[in-house]
Order: C-alpha cells, then structure tokens, then sequence
C-alpha cells in the first residue's frame, strides 16, 4: 500500500487559503505560515502530518497527496474541516 509524508494548512475559508497560498509562492516558509495560521493541531509543527497510508485521510485529501507533484504547494483543497494548501514531501509508489 501506498505510504506518503505530508503537511498543510487548514484555514476556514478559499480566499485565506489562497492568500496564504500567494504569500508562500513569493517566498514565505510554509511551517511558519502553518504555525501561524492552520487551525489544526499539526500547524504547531509546521502543518507536518508525519507518513500515513493511502486511505487514512479523507478522500479529497488522498487524491492530491496520492496524484499530484512532490514539494509543490496544492490548494486550495476543500474538505469536510475547511480549506487546505498540501505540500507532499515523500510518497512511496
């Protein structure tokens, strides 16, 4: 089964995850942004979720971390808690 590594931001609305998005785009680092602004409890590490199987998150957090491009910022990704931006940082195939 597939294993990724990941973090993200949770914001409640598009528009701040976007603007977030712009900020890190222009070169603001993505934990300090995180522990800034992520309303959950992995922004005190810097939106750092750790290695998860595929299947563990929601499904529209799975199809990004488990498709998309590695060290990209993704987002914004609507969930059931808000609004994510997602970085993968490992994956294994």
């Amino acid at each position: 089964m597939q294993t990724a590594k990941a973090r993200h931001i949770l914001v409640e609305t598009e528009e701040a995850c976007n603007e977030l998005k712009k900020r890190i785009e222009a070169g603001e680092a993505f934990a300090d942004i995180a522990r800034e602004h992520s309303r959950c409890p992995s922004g005190r590490r810097g939106g750092d979720l750790g290695q998860f199987r595929q299947g563990q998150m929601v499904p529209e957090f799975d199809e990004v971390v488990f498709r998309d491009a590695l060290n990209v910022v993704h987002g914004p990704v609507r969930t059931q808690f808000g609004y994510h931006l997602l970085e993968i940082t490992e994956r294994s195939e």
